[in-house]
């Protein structure tokens, strides 16, 4: 098939291309909602940090509370247990001295609210003198953890030992103790201090936190001593493992970290605090959840009325797509019908070969080329031979489609998309071959006349018997005295010759007008 010569971008070497509507318009309604969702996503995201921020510092403020007020609670104990411990040191705890000691033991523990007893013991850890007014019976405290620290240990430094139960009377206790050394430098016994675990359950309640919070007083190794909210079997536990004591108190003293709990796996909001003065922890705790409470209402809010506007943007959206697709469609079928009337206006309808139209337009361009870059321009016209006797013969039926067959071997033998092939008008047919001088013109002319004969048409009316075509050649430069009129003239004139010389032939109609040889291949 030739290309089209009245194709006006192909004329200007310009392809035009049409903007992609429809993918414009999904590109940008995602873009609207990945924004949409992108904007929301930032202002969750700053409001969260900003709570969690907020919380940091709460927590951070609770630990040093705590820190301060748990240090305080242990120096008086522990500078209770000094003052008494030298006085022992020097007077010793004879019996005579016994109920002097037991008055000045009572008398520390109504002055300090968090004590629950002041205690002596001796090398054996049987019970010499207490805070009480009745000495307890028992086997002593030879077995407790704090009492074989003191007789292994020449320290006499204050020891914090795991809560235990009191023996006095059943009550937890946080056990505070001192070695009690003779004149030498000789064990000779243990003095205890033991805080109440209730005063820190009620000074743990004096603070504010939610109710899957937690507040806890532990040892540097990790052992609970007092915690919020007091679950008996958990007190003596070890934290060891948590990663407070594992990774973040490694690394610095104080600090906040979101993490699990190891008791009852929890996600909170821990402030931690190592003492500066004693071995102990502590840390306040709000969960995860109660912080956010509030920024998880903002977020499912503004996350529903995002949702709409995006629902919206894309119903909008979809709705305008459909439209554009639509009119894609109705463009689609609009061009399709023109290049159809087009197809109508520059085809012959039977054969599919160009029209006089086509032609014209075709002949006029490629006239204009040839004067621009003198190159040879060729034109044959052929017609098929007694095409009368063959209507006659076997009808108008049957004559349309010989010419169609006709039409499909002169179409076969344009191997160029630039060659045209014609349906002149009636029988005739014309093949325009640009940049093709007499000599190539000749070759084509008589391929076409072989390819008809090997068609073996049936044409009684005809001296051979088959259907034949005769063919007129014409090839010449074009300059702008010459004209397209003139140029189908001398072809149609060698035509003419080739039918008067008898037929199934090629003529050729030189430069200066004369018939020049004729060429015919018989079968």
């Amino acid at each position: 098939m030739p290309i089209s010569h009245d194709d006006p971008s192909h004329a200007s070497g310009v392809t035009l291309k049409r903007l992609p509507l429809r993918k414009a318009a999904v590109l940008f309604i995602v873009v609207v909602c990945l924004c949409l969702c992108g904007l929301l996503y930032l202002q969750l995201e700053q409001s969260r940090r900003h709570d969690l921020a907020v919380a940091e510092a709460a927590s951070s403020n609770l630990t040093r509370a705590m820190a301060q007020q748990a240090e305080d609670t242990f120096m008086k104990a522990d500078l209770v247990l000094t003052s008494l411990a030298d006085w022992i040191q020097v007077d010793g705890f004879a019996p005579a001295q016994v109920p002097r000691l037991q008055k000045t033991f009572a008398r520390r523990v109504q002055t300090l609210s968090q004590l629950h007893g002041i205690f002596l013991f001796d090398q054996k850890g049987q019970w010499v003198v207490t805070s009480f007014e009745d000495l307890p019976r028992g086997p002593g405290v030879a077995d407790r953890d704090y009492f074989l620290f003191h007789q292994q240990n020449v320290s006499s430094l204050a020891h914090i030992g795991p809560a235990i139960r009191s023996r006095v009377n059943g009550e937890w206790i946080i056990p505070v103790s001192k070695r009690v050394n003779d004149k030498d430098g000789h064990f000779q016994g243990v003095l205890l201090a033991g805080i109440k675990m209730s005063y820190f359950d009620q000074f743990f309640k004096s603070f504010s936190i939610d109710d899957d919070g937690s507040i806890f007083l532990a040892l540097t190794d990790g052992t609970l001593l007092a915690r919020r909210p007091f679950v008996e079997s958990q007190i003596g536990q070890s934290l060891a493992n948590g990663e407070i004591f594992s990774k973040y108190l490694a690394g610095s003293m104080s600090g906040n970290a979101m993490i699990g709990s190891v008791l009852d796996g929890t996600v909170r909001l821990h402030g931690y605090r190592q003492l500066d003065a004693y071995p102990l922890v502590v840390s306040a705790a709000s969960s995860r959840d109660s912080i956010l409470k509030g920024w998880y209402d903002t977020a499912f809010k503004s996350s529903v009325i995002v949702a709409l506007v995006v629902l919206g943007v894309g119903l909008f959206g979809w709705v305008f797509v459909r439209q554009v697709r639509l009119g894609e469609r109705v463009e689609k079928d609009l061009r399709k019908a023109k290049e159809a009337l087009k197809l109508i206006a520059t085809h012959d309808s039977l054969t599919g070969l160009a029209n006089r139209r086509l032609f014209e337009q075709a002949l006029d361009l490629e006239f204009g080329r040839g004067i621009r870059q003198s190159s040879s321009l060729s034109l044959i016209m052929l017609d098929i031979d007694y095409f009368k006797r063959y209507n006659d013969a076997y009808g108008h039926v049957a004559g349309d489609h010989c010419l169609a067959e006709v039409a499909r071997v002169v179409k076969s033998c344009c191997h160029r998309t630039t060659d045209l092939a014609v349906r002149y008008g009636g029988e005739e047919f014309a093949v325009l071959l640009p940049n093709t001088d007499i000599h190539g013109a000749m070759v084509i002319a008589e391929q076409i006349r072989r390819s008809v004969m090997n068609c073996n048409i049936n044409h009684s009316g005809a001296p051979s018997g088959y259907v034949t075509v005769s063919l007129g050649c014409y090839a010449f430069v074009p300059t702008r005295l010459d004209s397209t009129e003139v140029f189908i003239e001398r072809a149609d004139a060698a035509l003419y010759q080739a039918k008067h010389s008898g037929r199934n032939r090629s003529a050729v109609l030189s430069m200066d007008g004369s018939v020049g040889e004729l060429m015919r291949s018989d079968r």
